[in-house]
């Protein structure tokens, strides 16, 4: 529910219209935890414990020390309203945030400014920061390749911005029944967590799909943990089952030998 659709051209202008509609008018509510993008809020601080674990391990970091992040640059492919930028710029990492929908750079500029944040922020596809030349330490794409048009294209242009010896990851639907009811039926008829027609469930990527088009370009898969949400505790947490959702990160096998994550189909 981030960037806009894409489809493969040579100069990455691969934006759907629809998409950004549809985004343009939800952008005025991506910091209210009660808003549109509530369910981005709920499950914000567990993909961010993935993410900073991950780019830690990979980087040899340490969370607890000061400014863990220092010195590594982190481009957020669709970076919305700056949910997943904020954390990490706090952690000391130099952020670029990209988003095809221009109504949400200014709400994502504004309350960084707010927060006392620099955050280099652009309306732009991933395509033309590859084009340009630009490379960046890790490389997210959260939720987004399920509004892409061309998953392959979209995912060879996120791992093209990857830096030598950097990291990528990526986070989507799985597309399974589960999914369906739970994704879909639950989350924008039911409770009302997203408006109706947020998703499109042909779109939803199997973790095995996701993993053949990463390995297409050259990486491998390094850990993959699913979403589960916890009624409860009223909260996300991360579980051995993909069937509904799920964040994996990639890495190139020179780094280090390449695992073999286990996966529902």
């Amino acid at each position: 529910m981030r960037d806009t659709k894409q489809t493969s051209t040579s100069t990455g202008h691969t934006v759907d219209p629809g998409e950004v509609e549809k985004f343009t008018a939800m952008a005025a509510s991506w910091w209210d935890p009660d808003g549109d993008f509530r369910p981005l809020h709920k499950i914000n601080p567990t993909r961010l414990r993935f993410i900073t674990e991950e780019i830690a391990a990979h980087f040899d970091r340490d969370l607890d020390a000061p400014n863990p992040l220092a010195g590594l640059r982190i481009l957020d492919v669709g970076c919305g309203g700056g949910l997943v930028c904020e954390p990490l710029a706090r952690l000391g990492a130099q952020v670029t945030g990209v988003d095809a929908t221009p109504a949400n750079i200014p709400v994502a500029e504004i309350h960084a400014e707010q927060m006392g944040l620099e955050i280099d922020y652009r309306v732009a596809t991933v395509a033309e920061l590859v084009e340009a030349g630009e490379r960046f330490d890790v490389v997210l794409a959260l939720e987004i390749i399920e509004h892409v048009n061309d998953p392959p294209a979209f995912v060879a242009d996120v791992i093209g911005a990857r830096a030598e010896g950097g990291q990528v990851l990526f986070s989507t639907f799985n597309r399974t029944l589960r999914s369906f009811a739970l994704g879909i039926v639950a989350a924008e008829y039911v409770l009302r967590w997203l408006p109706t027609g947020t998703h499109d469930w042909r779109r939803f990527v199997p973790p095995a799909e996701m993993f053949e088009m990463v390995e297409a370009e050259g990486l491998h898969p390094q850990r993959i943990k699913g979403f589960m949400f916890n009624p409860l505790l009223d909260k996300w947490l991360l579980t051995d089952d993909t069937g509904v959702s799920y964040i994996a990160s990639f890495r190139s096998a020179q780094d280090r030998p390449p695992t073999a994550p286990e996966f529902a189909l």
